[in-house]
């Protein structure tokens, strides 16, 4: 394997937010800092996927927790073979409620121990979920944040937890109930993960159906850097589809950048 190639996550949707998942090499540009990189390789991945559910319990969710505890089980209901997941719960600090398991059955029976209290570590959770993610055994990773997305009882600060996170090789997803989570969805987007606001709860099933997909059906672009630079500066990346896929309008989401090594 190519120790220098650097492997960014991308996803495609049609109009109906269905996954786009026929597409050839070269019907995507990619550049590194605006300079374009030649795309090597090119893969669909639908291999087993391990998940950190990241669950805000803090007093402002109460009226909030029964449906963000059903989010949980829907996503469940999507589970392949080989998929594995933890549980993290968060008030005034973040405390793992079920360790990685490969028996989606465990999170279900530890879900109803979830009570709202308290106040809100969100940024503490989110690096806690990181730091979890390291002792997975699948190639793919995700952290799954159900919030309000407020934050009044963290240690870490909000460049901390996005550097953090955009030095990881994970996609973070995020639901936020009856409020926009203007954070998270900073952090998906640099992950190639999505962030939705969810202000109906007949709305839930099916924003958790798009997460399971978006994380499920998705591309994976590999090249090499022109820049040999080992700085350890975060390099922004942009992905465009030729003008010839985009008669019928397409929906891009991609990993926004990588930190390259450094001496």
């Amino acid at each position: 394997m190519d120790v220098d190639l650097v492997q960014i996550p991308v996803t495609v949707t049609d109009p109906w937010d269905r996954p786009v998942t026929n597409l050839r090499l070269d019907s995507f540009r990619l550049y590194e800092d605006d300079i374009e990189q030649k795309i090597t390789s090119i893969q669909v991945e639908d291999g087993p996927v391990s998940v950190g559910f990241i669950l805000d319990a803090s007093s402002s969710m109460k009226t909030r927790m029964a449906p963000s505890i059903a989010a949980i089980k829907l996503f469940l209901e999507t589970t392949d073979p080989g998929d594995e997941f933890f549980l993290i719960r968060f008030n005034d600090r973040p405390t793992l409620v079920t360790g990685l398991t490969r028996e989606s059955k465990e999170i279900l029976d530890d879900l109803p121990s979830v009570r709202a209290e308290g106040w809100t570590a969100l940024l503490d959770a989110i690096c806690f979920g990181v730091q979890e993610l390291k002792g997975a055994k699948n190639k793919r990773k995700a952290l799954f944040v159900l919030s309000d997305g407020g934050d009044n009882s963290s240690r870490y600060t909000e460049s901390e937890v996005r550097s953090l996170v955009r030095e990881s090789d994970l996609q973070l997803y995020a639901v936020g109930l009856f409020e926009r989570p203007r954070f998270l969805a900073k952090l998906a987007a640099d992950t190639g993960g999505e962030a939705l606001w969810v202000h109906k709860l007949k709305s839930l099933p099916e924003a958790i159906e798009r997460i399971s997909r978006s994380l499920r059906d998705h591309y994976v672009l590999g090249y090499s850097s022109n820049n040999s630079r080992t700085d350890g500066k975060y390099r922004r990346i942009r992905i465009e589809l030729l003008p010839s896929m985009l008669r019928n309008p397409l929906n891009i989401v991609w990993r926004r950048g990588y930190y390259a090594p450094a001496k």
